[in-house]
């Protein structure tokens, strides 16, 4: 096996940090992880070779700590540190502590960052390249007054954005001006509190676009390529829950066009390792530049299941001096990759993320089947973080396929002592515009009664904790022909009213 670094620090939690473990271990790199507090029993702590407790539970006394970090990495002489996705992963001053450490940035260079972080900055750059935008300020936002004159120079609806950030953290759609000025604030706050930056810009909202993004890497000797496309348009509260590959909007033509421009934004930033160009697609298959994401993406793997990569692993072997690996470079692809992201959080309640223990937890398996997942048994799911649990990916040999094989695996994935999605994709799984490939940004506000998400979810649950609380009760009474005790103080306490309820 090839040496690339003996020991890599992983500045995330949960699923992503887990995710990067394992493509670690694959090349034979030994992990050290850091943990709040309250994570100190996660699965990526229980996983990696060596753990650091940085500090309490909010990000910023912890995972957006940059002079702990640092301390840590130095401390256990890990030689690089992966970023993840979220925290300090498009933090151009930690990229540029890292390399005035000397310690490998597992993505691309601060001064790309600090470009392409930024969303103001990159569309003015993307716009000089000669990439369609979309209308809005030109720079970031100073104040309310200057809100308001592009939000009336463009039309309401507009869309209130973090330039620093992504994954919906900091976004608002106003519909009008008299909302404008609770929005900016708003956004203001949650972007300060995801991203440490505060700095904001308007744009035009398209009210039903999809959303189609481009995966390309790009190596420090000056090769980029594109690995196809994702759509990402089934959207709540403009965050991502299901993803998929190829896109049925997309012909050969428009795919080799967005692919193409998506390497061009690439080149003209000088950018190496991973990243995503972001499009927005109108009705005409007109598309708008959005932004650059710096990073790994939540929904990398459905690129991975349909071209065969490792696109972790292929991160760590560029920034340790490699050149694009011949997988990457004639990557192909081959049938249809679904993703479905289980968040932890409340259907019947506005989708607030719903907290406790996990008390049953049953991945599903099989063939085209992959679970990238940050809980176990006993997790404990805090208010603290993202409410992201795991992500499910499927592959099939075609769209109906993968979608057929996406409800089987969700209706045998049990996750028990918390409130999940799990039954609010299933219901857009198995409606009839989803199967036919309507999939916009505004899908479920227009087709899903989300009120009802909850539903399958409770019956689902009190059934299989009946289950569980039998085999408790048959394992206690075999117990018991050795122990004079009641097989009723055998089973411990189970609530199930409570989880039923919840």
């Amino acid at each position: 096996m090839k040496h690339y670094f003996n020991k890599i620090l992983i500045a995330n939690r949960s699923e992503i940090a887990v995710r990067v473990i394992k493509a670690c271990k694959s090349l034979g790199i030994a992990t050290v992880v850091v943990y709040s507090e309250v994570d100190k029993n996660s699965c990526h702590v229980q996983m990696a070779d060596e753990a650091v407790c940085i500090g309490g539970a909010s990000p910023l006394a912890s995972y957006l700590n940059i002079d702990k970090i640092i301390d840590a990495a130095r401390k256990t002489k890990a030689e690089a540190i992966h970023p993840g996705y979220g925290f300090l992963a498009e933090n151009s001053l930690f990229a540029e502590r890292c390399e005035k450490e000397g310690i490998v940035f597992i993505g691309p260079s601060s001064e790309a960052i600090r470009l392409l972080g930024n969303k103001v900055e990159s569309r003015i750059k993307m716009g000089e390249a000669g990439l369609r935008l979309i209308p809005g300020m030109t720079g970031s936002g100073e104040s309310l007054e200057e809100f308001e004159e592009v939000a009336d120079h463009v039309g309401y609806p507009v869309l209130i954005k973090a330039a620093a950030g992504g994954g919906g953290k900091g976004m608002r759609v106003v519909e009008k001006k008299s909302e404008l000025m609770v929005a900016v604030e708003a956004a203001k706050r949650e972007a300060e509190n995801a991203f440490g930056d505060g700095t904001l810009y308007l744009e035009k909202y398209l009210v039903s676009p999809r959303h189609v993004e481009i995966q390309i890497m790009a190596d420090s000797y000056g090769n980029f390529v594109h690995l196809f496309e994702r759509e990402c348009s089934i959207q709540r509260r403009h965050q991502k829950i299901i993803e998929e590959t190829p896109s049925l909007a997309l012909d050969d033509k428009l795919r080799g066009k967005m692919g193409d421009d998506a390497v061009k934004v690439a080149r003209t930033a000088n950018y190496p390792n991973a990243g995503t160009v972001e499009f927005l697609l109108d009705e005409n298959k007109n598309y708008y530049f959005l932004e650059m994401n710096t990073r790994i993406q939540v929904e990398h793997p459905v690129t991975e299941m349909v071209t065969s990569t490792d696109l972790v692993a292929e991160q760590i072997k560029i920034a340790a001096g490699e050149k694009l690996s011949p997988e990457i470079v004639n990557a192909k692809q081959s049938g249809h990759a679904i993703e479905c992201r289980i968040y932890a959080e409340d259907g019947e309640n506005n989708f607030m993320p719903s907290t406790g223990r996990i008390v049953y937890y049953h991945e599903p398996q099989g063939e085209g089947i992959r679970v990238d997942s940050g809980i176990n048994l006993n997790s404990e799911i805090s208010v603290n973080y993202d409410p992201i649990m795991s992500k499910l990916i499927v592959h099939g040999k075609d769209r109906q396929a993968a979608i057929k094989k996406m409800i089987g695996a969700l209706e045998s994935y049990k996750i028990l002592g918390v409130k999940n999605c799990k039954s609010l994709m299933i219901e857009i799984l198995r409606h009839p515009q989803f199967s036919k490939g309507q999939t916009f940004t505004n899908f479920i506000e227009k087709n899903i009664n989300s009120s009802k998400a909850n539903d399958v979810l409770t019956v689902e649950m009190a059934a299989t904790l009946a289950a569980v609380f039998v085999q408790s009760q048959k394992d206690a009474l075999l117990s018991s022909k050795n122990k004079k005790t009641s097989p009723w103080q055998t089973i411990g306490s189970w609530e199930i009213g409570k989880y039923i309820s919840e």
